[in-house]
């Protein structure tokens, strides 16, 4: 490899970082991108539907009801990364079949439901998640799940 050339997992990492820059959830920005062969199919950050208004400009409702991380996603606004990335694929016709999925943060439970029915074969992430229920379905599922560090 040449000199400060990135590899494949640092430069897909870079981009979902970069993608999770767009977030606009006030409690953690978190970018995701859909990868096979190599190719970027779709990203996604966290953030709400579109053409409602964002939370910085309507608050956070899990803040205000000092909801912990890893509980009661209904309580939210926002689409997750991971579920915005799935989205646009379905949105564009592309099929996420075999992909792995850059996501700065490990998924939930919810996200994790959704990569296990869109057949999604790996995980590569950066920053942990308190969210036991959701490992433990991707790795019943046999969703390799791989820690990087940044």
């Amino acid at each position: 490899m040449e000199p400060n050339r990135p590899g494949w997992d640092e430069y897909f990492m870079d981009l979902a970082r970069l993608v999770s820059r767009r977030a606009t959830c006030l409690r953690r920005q978190v970018g995701a991108i859909l990868v096979k062969d190599r190719r970027i199919l779709a990203t996604g950050y966290n953030g709400a539907p579109t053409g409602l208004a964002h939370c910085h400009e309507q608050g956070c409702m899990r803040a205000e009801l000092k909801v912990p991380p890893g509980e009661r996603h209904e309580l939210c606004r926002g689409l997750h990364a991971e579920q915005n990335a799935i989205i646009q694929a379905a949105l564009h016709g592309i099929s996420v079949q075999g992909a792995s999925l850059y996501v700065t943060h490990q998924p939930c439970v919810v996200c994790a439901k959704m990569l296990v029915n869109a057949q999604i074969k790996k995980i590569i992430f950066l920053g942990e998640y308190p969210d036991d229920l959701a490992r433990y379905i991707l790795e019943e599922a046999g969703i390799e799940l791989q820690r990087i560090s940044s």
